[in-house]
């Protein structure tokens, strides 16, 4: 990926993509397209009309250039009505870039000659064309497979650009390894599997790690991971990444939650609910993710992050409903619904990430499936012990281009959770507002006058849908961006 400030008329591509706007007449070429617009007789414009084209937003026709250009095929997508000011949102171009590098076929040489005025506009088509561009192709044999791109040119004059571009290259490298890490085959990644694979990206990019076995958890006292991973032949691990700059006066700490897979294990899921399971691993996912990428970016904050990783399974040995957890730092938990076991690893992992006596703790699971039913599957839930840090966090997601929605924390919803034999139990005796249940559950293990968030991804971790803009179908990677922008955030105290 490099950027360049040439005419795209002249460029040797495959392909180059440029932007129309949805006009009163048709479409309307868009900054970076009126080269390529005026270079075909009675301008590209014309042609797309007749084509049957608006400018609709992530509309997307391919145009044979027949010697109007060098590059043979001109891709034309949508970007919807032109903006009063001119400037086109960062998120949409990141979605039309997306879009178009997911159709660009066969081509392996690309140029993006989308709107590239400012350093944001051309990071903003830059990270769409990376995650539009993403393929996971590692089971498949057959001609399908798409041939990768071997060269992307951003077309932009605008100071700043080469940084821009840079930094969306180190994002979005980073959001495509958790994609891949979902994307996975939970045979082909065991607990054991993530924790090496974490193990890796800390040695490749200058991190701290410190990986717990199921011995070092059992002798340390992490009773919910033990006890989640005890019913599978694949032992469950706790992995500590860390980041530290020499400038910062902060530290935040991220957890994810890592079920490899989750089978439900003695309260069994349904079929239709567990074959996709295998993306449960999200939270883990996004953490090791952004903490890849922020020791790329290199932030003045000090960042910490922790994988709670299990395999939920069925089996003579594993837990019960109505057994009883001590979790790490000695509070007990009634086990009532073995399926709710991930606040049952992340209980043990909030509580160990006060030890790096942060100033914030952010942690993020595939949580719940009430949250599909509050906010369906495009747009996490954050929770949060602090209107101020959850407001924070919301508009870190909004900025990050991530769909988001605050959610609240009741209190009467803690009596639900009430345990006539522990301190507490893992589900409420309520079938309603099972998102927010989930989240006073985890409230219970953050210490008073700790700043805490929750985000609850489970239905935007996984597409089970079509592709759409710069999201595949599968991993989606979510809720990286949004760690990545926290903590730059506390890097430049952009925070409250």
């Amino acid at each position: 990926m490099s950027v360049i400030t040439e005419s795209p008329c002249s460029l040797d591509a495959d392909a180059v993509i440029v932007g129309y706007h949805s006009g009163p007449d048709g479409p309307e070429p868009a900054s970076g397209a009126h080269d390529v617009d005026a270079a075909f007789t009675g301008g590209l414009a014309r042609t797309l009309s007749l084509l049957g084209a608006s400018g609709a937003p992530e509309e997307v026709n391919h145009v044979p250039s027949l010697g109007a250009i060098r590059a043979p095929l001109v891709i034309a997508v949508g970007l919807g009505p032109a903006p009063h000011d001119g400037a086109v949102d960062a998120d949409a171009l990141s979605r039309a870039a997306g879009v178009a590098l997911r159709n660009r076929g066969q081509q392996t040489r690309i140029a993006l000659a989308l709107p590239a005025d400012s350093p944001e506009q051309a990071g903003a088509a830059a990270l769409g064309a990376l995650l539009g561009d993403y393929a996971f192709s590692r089971y498949r044999t057959g001609a399908d497979v798409p041939a990768p791109t071997e060269k992307l040119l951003v077309l932009s004059s605008a100071d700043g650009a080469a940084a821009a571009v840079e930094r969306a290259r180190t994002i979005g490298t980073s959001v495509n390894l958790a994609r891949d890490l979902v994307n996975t085959a939970p045979a082909d990644l065991v607990p054991a599997d993530l924790a090496d694979a974490a193990t890796v990206v800390a040695r490749e990019n200058g991190l701290t790690v410190e990986v717990l076995d199921e011995q070092a958890l059992a002798e340390g006292g992490y009773g919910g991971l033990t006890g989640v991973g005890q019913g599978s032949a694949n032992p469950p691990r706790l992995v500590r990444l860390g980041y530290r700059h020499p400038d910062a006066t902060a530290t935040i700490a991220y957890v994810g939650k890592g079920i490899t897979f989750d089978s439900g294990g003695l309260s069994l899921k349904p079929t239709t609910s567990m074959d996709w399971m295998k993306s449960d691993m999200g939270g883990a996912a996004a953490v090791l993710a952004a903490m890849r990428a922020i020791a790329g970016l290199k932030p003045a904050v000090n960042v910490v992050g922790y994988l709670a990783i299990a395999e939920n399974m069925p089996s003579g040995t594993a837990q019960r409903p109505s057994d009883v957890l001590t979790v790490y730092g000695g509070k007990t938990v009634e086990v009532l619904n073995t399926d709710a076991e991930g606040r049952l690893v992340m209980a043990d992992a909030l509580v160990r990430a006060h030890e790096d006596d942060p100033d914030l703790i952010v942690d993020v699971a595939t949580l719940t499936g009430a949250q599909l039913v509050a906010l369906g599957t495009r747009v996490f839930g954050i929770m949060a012990n602090d209107d101020q840090v959850r407001d924070d966090v919301a508009a870190a997601a909004t900025a990050a281009g991530e769909a988001a929605w605050p959610m609240p924390l009741p209190e009467e919803l803690r009596k639900g959770l009430d345990s006539s034999v522990a301190d507490i139990a893992n589900v409420s005796g309520e079938r309603w507002g099972g998102m927010l249940s989930a989240g006073v559950f985890l409230k219970e293990f953050i210490a008073d006058g700790m700043r805490w968030a929750h985000l609850d991804i489970a239905g935007p971790s996984f597409n089970q849908g079509s592709p759409f803009g710069y999201t595949p179908k599968g991993g989606t990677g979510a809720a990286t961006r949004t760690l990545v922008r926290i903590a730059e955030n506390h890097a430049e105290n952009r925070t409250e």
